[in-house]
């Protein structure tokens, strides 16, 4: 049945009904919901129908399911650029190039993302720039930490996820901190592995999968993150995501708004000063002191067991030159996140295979 539905989906796409397409792809996914060739083609018709945010999800779904699956990653890359998510984009479409050489339209998109964000860079102020950019790979990690952080405000915002009314709906909450903005999703009792979440630059997409039913939130965010700083904890009664801010602003909400009023810069607490102050009609923000600031709370941010052992990885990774980081991305993907080499010479001419701890055995995941 999935089959036919296919078929037809692909028949509406052919005729320019990409309404019916993403429809029949949906009706397709309830029969075989692991299918990832039907999420690549349904966020091809939601790219179609400019739901960016949902394609992004779609083919993030595929390359969770299929990790060799080119088209997903073209088709990531591809919604990345349309919401202006560069840096997203560009990792999506270097990992699919490294698959598909001889593909030109990775190079292609990779060298129009190159100068997308050299465009935005030189509009940023020169400190927001030097943070920005920090954001600019991420080593793709499947690492959950689990520990207990924080307390949350009373504020719920409704979600825009499209879920049928038999789908699980958890409540959600959010605070600012001067450079994160904390998430919880309250999911009681959901187990580790029943949870995903992926950072974009502007984009976030959490599943949940609650006994057999998915429960998916997909914002595009208020503002910028940076990928590789953000991290999320499941616990017993909450799912906590912690969004490192790409800018020291105020998020006025959680999800974007194109009418929004401009935020206000997040100011520090400033230290004791015996001299007197006097009003002033300028107001400057010191960068200085704020990346100063922001570079001691990461250093001091004390992490263990994973999540150490994930910043080592991503420390590696972001100083890497450009072979390391081939042979990083390909080892990964092609081991099911078994095997991290560094040497190209060694894993660029063959697949690299899955490789168990010892005292365990590799085997092939059966959906």
């Amino acid at each position: 049945m999935a089959t036919d539905l296919a078929m037809k989906a692909k028949e509406a796409f052919v005729d320019d009904n990409f309404d019916l397409a993403v429809d029949l792809y949906t009706q397709a996914l309830e029969v075989d919901s692991k299918n990832a060739d039907l999420y690549a083609d349904r966020a091809q018709a939601n790219i179609k129908l400019e739901s960016f945010t949902e394609a992004v999800a779609d083919a993030n779904r595929a390359i969770e399911l299929d990790p060799l699956m080119t088209k997903a990653y073209l088709r990531k890359g591809t919604a990345c650029i349309k919401l202006e998510e560069y840096q997203t984009a560009k990792i999506a479409l270097e990992a699919g190039a490294l698959l598909a050489p001889e593909d030109a339209r990775f190079s292609k998109l990779i060298k129009e993302c190159d100068e997308r964000i050299a465009e935005e860079t030189a509009n940023l102020p020169k400190k927001v720039a030097s943070i920005a950019s920090s954001s600019a790979v991420s080593l793709p990690s499947n690492t959950i930490m689990q520990e207990a952080n924080g307390s949350l405000s009373t504020s719920v915002l409704p979600s825009q996820t499209k879920e049928a009314p038999n789908k699980p709906k958890y409540r959600h909450d959010y605070y600012n901190t001067p450079t994160e903005v904390v998430l919880t999703i309250f999911a009681k009792g959901v187990p580790a592995e029943n949870v995903s979440v992926d950072f974009g630059e502007q984009i976030l997409s959490v599943t949940i999968d609650a006994a057999g039913e998915e429960y998916h939130l997909q914002p595009r965010l208020f503002a910028k993150i940076i990928p590789e700083k953000c991290r999320y904890l499941v616990l017993s009664t909450k799912v906590e995501i912690r969004l490192s801010k790409a800018e020291a602003i105020t998020w006025t909400s959680l999800e974007y708004n194109e009418n929004a009023v401009p935020p206000k810069i997040n100011t520090l607490p400033a230290a004791t000063s015996h001299k007197p102050s006097y009003p002033s009609s300028k107001s400057k923000v010191d960068w200085d002191k704020l990346e100063a600031e922001v570079k001691k709370q990461e250093k001091e941010e004390k992490l263990e067991g994973d999540a150490a052992l994930n910043k080592f990885f991503q420390d590696i990774y972001r100083d890497a030159d450009e072979d390391t980081k081939r042979a990083m991305r390909k080892s990964f993907v092609e081991s099911n996140g078994t095997v991290l080499s560094t040497n190209w010479n060694e894993v660029g001419s063959k697949k690299v295979e899955g490789s168990a701890p010892d005292g365990m055995e590799m085997k092939k995941w059966e959906y």
